[in-house]
């Protein structure tokens, strides 16, 4: 491992030197050396579908060297392994690396990837902040690299055929859009004190940009994604598969929504997460959009017994994830693999059919290949445009404070589909026998978004804004010059 000083003199350096490796025609058959950087829940399904997708995996890279061991041998067992990213990261027989790792290593790991000349693919959310995702834009066109983001849906047909009917209008104008992904997750549990760190992890690189505390939850590994420091929350872990559908099939590249509120909480769980486990958010823009995440069960009405996710039932149907379009002549109801849409009378139209986006990681490998940006169909500005919908949304939430049932009907109010979100959560909490008025919401406050600067403005600006970028160990941080 690079000593401590080695690598402070290296992030001196940081931004100012790019070393690209030989360049180099590839031929139809030809095949592409990556590094697979972090090996845990999603980096060995994203290793074989590289190696699907026409790559050799030469190398990988995990602070664990228990799993980085395991993936080796799932690549074959002759690949590299590197614990610490940066050595890896100077391998020039490496030419590009597909990045499965926590969310707050998602920007500085493309970033530094970008400027050793390596093209990436990188896991969804793109970022884990705003300022992240601009900055990884910008490497990615200093550098001249091919950067794609993991939300395969983007390769579905069913995805692409929808953009394509809502564009030419075939059942009329859009009123809001709603994206939803209802998942059952119970608490992570709660400790009394630090909790030990295994021996084959270097607890250090894992906390990266983020400050070497004591682990403080009973897992290291995936339950990350229930605390604000490395995750976003179910929002930013699945719900955002849709969130960025509805960024793709509305087209919002230059109309992005400029306000935003939400509301939620971690109801019935007292663990060591602090990520709410109920929350939706209200962008409000030319078209409103929902995005609601739920963690909690459904409670059968008969038995009063859990039964599994809960689910949406407004417009006659139920659906646990969908990406919802409602339209002036009926509502689309599409999501990975297909769906439907249907008149207003819940009727079917018509069929789409998907397939998963099977195709995604193998449309990164020709783009890289074809050296045309243009060529991915989740390029790296389009997955930061898509996360500005959850993270936006997000800092409501965390800005805000416990309100009464009253206070989130009145500011829910004139919003359609927020409104009858909101009586349908509350419905689905009391259920749980959830008494909201001791156990209160959080209501995030509605805050204005300036599209060109990133940043916000007007009341609650200054505390949002303070969340826009995060803050960095000195040798793990991104530079403002990339």
């Amino acid at each position: 491992m690079m000593d401590r000083k080695g690598f402070l003199k290296r992030s001196v350096a940081f931004g100012s030197v790019v070393i690209l490796p030989g360049s180099r025609v590839f031929g139809a058959n030809d095949r592409l050396a990556v590094g697979m950087m972090g090996t845990g829940g999603k980096g060995i399904p994203n290793l074989k579908w590289a190696q699907r997708a026409g790559c050799d995996v030469v190398a990988v890279c995990d602070p664990d060297k228990q799993r980085m061991a395991k993936a080796a041998e799932q690549a074959g067992g002759t690949a590299k392994q590197y614990q610490d990213f940066r050595k890896m990261l100077d391998d020039q027989s490496i030419e590009a690396i597909v990045m499965s790792t926590p969310h707050h290593w998602h920007a500085l790991g493309t970033v530094m990837a970008c400027q050793a000349g390596k093209d990436v693919y990188v896991e969804k959310p793109a970022s884990h902040s705003i300022w992240e995702g601009r900055k990884m834009v910008e490497a990615a066109r200093k550098y001249d690299r091919i950067v794609q983001v993991g939300s395969q849906q983007r390769s579905d047909p069913a995805l692409i055929e929808m953009k394509r009917m809502i564009e030419a209008k075939e059942i009329g104008e859009p009123q809001w859009a709603h994206a939803l992904w209802y998942a059952k997750r119970g608490p992570i549990g709660k400790v009394s004190g630090p909790t030990k760190v295994p021996e084959h992890v270097d607890y250090d690189l894992w906390c990266g940009p983020r400050e070497n505390v004591p682990l403080m939850r009973k897992k290291l590994h995936y339950d990350w994604h229930w605390r604000w420091e490395y995750g976003n929350g179910d929002m930013g872990n699945r719900v955002i598969h849709n969130i960025d559908d509805v960024h793709h099939v509305l087209q919002l590249n230059d109309n992005v929504p400029t306000r935003m509120m939400a509301f939620g909480g971690r109801f019935g769980y007292n663990d060591d997460a602090n990520t709410p486990n109920t929350e939706v958010l209200v962008l409000d823009g030319k078209v409103p959009i929902i995005a609601s995440s739920r963690n909690l069960p459904m409670i059968h009405p008969k038995t009063g017994k859990a039964v599994g996710a809960s689910v949406y039932r407004r417009l006659g149907k139920g659906f646990r994830f969908t990406t919802l379009i409602k339209c002036e002549g009926g509502f689309f109801a599409v999501t990975r693999n297909g769906g439907k849409v249907y008149d207003d009378d819940g009727k079917t139209i018509k069929q789409i059919t998907g397939n998963g986006g099977g195709g995604h990681m193998k449309n990164w490998v020709d783009a890289v290949k074809s050296r045309n940006r243009e060529d991915l169909n989740a390029e790296i500005e389009q997955g930061h445009l898509g996360c500005l919908l959850l993270h936006t949304g997000n800092i409501s939430y965390r800005i805000g404070q416990q309100a009464s049932c009253d206070a989130v009907t009145k500011q829910v109010a004139g919003t359609e589909e927020a409104e009858s979100i909101w009586e349908n959560t509350m419905d689905h909490l009391k259920s749980h026998n959830i008494d909201l008025a001791k156990e209160q919401p959080t209501l995030g406050p509605w805050l204005t978004f300036e599209p060109k600067q990133e940043r916000f403005s007007g009341e609650h600006a200054e505390a949002a804004n303070a969340l826009v970028k995060e803050h960095y160990r000195t040798e793990f941080s991104i530079p403002d010059q990339v």
